[in-house]
């Protein structure tokens, strides 16, 4: 566990901050600056998948969503002006998408770790951050969703008004605005945090011979 006690530490403040900074908004509503850091918790999995293993990585992942599921619960119990910080839905939404899309991180890693160093670590994150948007979007906001429980529709129907497309396009649902700016954020670290993937895994290496 000593070995691994750095990706646990990186896992749990990336949750930690990210379940702060998604309260607060930018560019008109459509991100959060949580959505800057969360992403970086495929990082730290694909770090510990190349130097560690799966086994080594999914101990990591479980960390990640424990400390989630404490925040989740924390944020159920402060109440704002509309409702719960973090509605049980949402909740719910966030701990499925996570443990999903990074157990299948893990998965694809796995399966192309034998490839040229870059493309384990950006076509794992590529698929597992295409469903975590996916499974928590439609999971937290979709009307699909709305029959399992009525008070929980009504917390998030703000998220279920027809608005321009990306604040730009034709009326959609609030809600895929969302995840479309949401995953090109996704797409974007996937690219940039191939730079620290390649630099953290040597350190480790060389540490570790």
């Amino acid at each position: 566990m000593t070995r691994i006690l750095p990706g646990v530490i990186a896992m749990a403040t990336i949750v930690v901050a990210s379940n702060i900074l998604v309260q607060f908004l930018i560019l008109d509503g459509l991100l959060t600056w949580g959505a800057f850091t969360y992403p970086f918790a495929f990082l730290v999995t694909d770090v510990m998948n190349r130097v560690y293993g799966v086994s080594a990585a999914r101990k990591v992942v479980f960390v990640g969503l424990i400390v989630g599921i404490v925040c989740s619960l924390i944020g159920s119990q402060i109440m704002l002006e509309f409702g719960p910080a973090v509605p049980v839905r949402v909740a719910i939404a966030s701990a499925t998408a996570f443990i999903i899309a990074q157990l299948l991180d893990i998965a694809v890693f796995n399966r192309l770790r034998d490839g040229s160093w870059w493309k384990a670590p950006l076509g794992s994150t590529l698929v597992s951050s295409s469903f975590d948007t996916v499974i928590f979007f439609s999971i937290a906001f979709a009307a699909a969703f709305n029959g399992f429980s009525a008070a929980a529709a009504d917390q998030i129907m703000w998220a279920q008004d027809a608005v321009p497309f990306l604040n730009a396009g034709p009326l959609v649902p609030l809600w895929v605005s969302l995840a479309v700016a949401d995953w090109g954020v996704k797409l974007t670290i996937a690219l940039v945090a191939l730079v620290p993937f390649r630099i953290i895994v040597g350190r480790i290496t060389r540490q570790n011979t």
